[in-house]
């Protein structure tokens, strides 16, 4: 079934990550996602571990890229760039994640397609964006850990050295706001016919990211030494008899509810305990009480206990144990299907569900260069033609 992005093309000239997941969400909603490679491949294809004897994929690539058409050119030749412009006329979203200036050096900058494609939107993607005394620095997700707060945010309270979460957060939230972003830019052009030219930076989308809660303290001008940190506490990671869990002690019934479950009618009399504010000044002396009595019980117990007095909490899991868990398993969030040359391989569903226009997986993630003829019969090009570029090495496709 077409999903609700059905009809809509777009030409995906990014790599690494930011990008690419970004047109893979796009994918996953039905529209028909080009990606553009050079000829050696993506360079994700040999990220950290491969996945497949023949070295074309990594699980990174594939959790990054599935459900895309793969055309393998050299973009810096001349069939390059003319097979580029070409996709470009017939493309309802371009999304370029260059260093600002490569796109105009190869003559595909968006004022100059803009202009001849008024309905096309153009999306830029950059580390810090397009200005500012940062603008030529070469960007991955710890830099933006470092300069959006996130590695703050996560210090050590005991310490306050700074830590990077260890997972490319920024990457990946960046991709988020650029898919919402491309969607909104669709609907806007059905209702006025103009396109747009969309700038996303993994900065500012992590500073807009963290602000809510990340940046309290410095939310009211000229308040903020008066302000108490929210994060300067321990997390909420508790051990148990035999592992771990997490739970929220926020509104009075909750904290009521964790004080029913330790089966200590003293507790619920702490007056440092006794209101939500009280809770809040008190982080630290309240989450480490609830370890000591969270360590005198299982896992299983705790969690049967605060379940019964509705208090918000769950195990903690270790990757090894995600696709078994039963909430996972019920709501079959974890498909498998055939990646060519790998095998079986897993992937989640979307997480947005449409009950009209479905959302899914549109497949595996292409072979290098796996479309390249067949895209470039669409642009009108002659066998020989593609023979030709395939034989001075400006075109790559993929073996049959």
């Amino acid at each position: 079934m077409p999903g609700p992005l059905s009809g809509v093309r777009v030409l995906d000239l990014t790599a690494v990550v930011s990008g690419p997941y970004a047109t893979m969400f796009l994918a996953d909603q039905g529209a028909d996602v080009l990606k553009i490679e050079p000829t050696s491949g993506d360079g994700t294809r040999r990220s950290r571990t491969l996945i497949d004897a023949a070295g074309e994929f990594s699980a990174l690539f594939v959790s990054c890229n599935r459900g895309k058409r793969s055309l393998s050119i050299d973009i810096k030749s001349e069939t390059g760039r003319e097979v580029l412009a070409k996709l470009a006329a017939q493309s309802d979203v371009l999304v370029q994640n260059f260093r600002p200036g490569t796109m105009e050096r190869l003559g595909l900058g968006q004022e100059e397609l803009r202009k001849k494609y008024p309905r096309l939107i153009y999306v830029s993607i950059s580390g810090v964006g397009d200005s500012g005394p940062y603008v030529k620095k070469r960007v991955y997700d710890p830099i933006v850990q470092a300069l959006s707060g996130f590695a703050d945010i996560q210090s050590q309270p005991v310490t306050n050295r700074p830590q990077m979460i260890r997972t490319i957060v920024c990457d990946k939230t960046t991709s988020v706001f650029t898919a919402q972003a491309v969607s909104s830019a669709l609907y806007a052009r059905e209702k006025t016919g103009q396109g747009d030219h969309i700038q996303v930076a993994m900065l500012d989308a992590m500073i807009s990211y963290l602000w809510p809660e990340g940046m309290m303290q410095y939310t009211v001008v000229g308040a903020e030494a008066t302000t108490t940190d929210p994060n300067d506490r321990p997390d909420l990671v508790f051990k148990t008899l035999d592992g771990y869990i997490t739970c929220g002690t926020i509104s009075d019934s909750e904290w009521q509810g964790f004080c029913k479950a330790s089966g200590d009618p003293k507790l619920a009399e702490d007056e440092r305990f006794a209101t939500p504010g009280a809770r809040f000044v008190n982080a630290t002396a309240r989450i480490k009480k609830m370890q000591e009595y969270i360590a005198e019980r299982t896992t299983a117990e705790w969690l049967q206990r605060l379940d019964a007095a509705d208090v918000p909490c769950a195990p903690i899991l270790r990757r090894g144990e995600i696709v078994q868990n039963e909430q996972v398993v019920a709501r079959s969030l974890i498909e498998e299907f055939d990646q060519p040359t790998v095998g079986r391989v897993r992937q989640p569903k979307p997480a947005a569900i449409f009950e009209v226009n479905k959302a899914a997986i549109g497949g595996p993630a292409p072979r290098v260069g796996e479309h390249s003829r067949v895209v470039l019969r669409e642009l009108g090009y002659s066998d020989s033609a593609i023979d030709a570029m395939i034989a001075n090495k400006s075109v790559r496709a993929a073996s049959k």
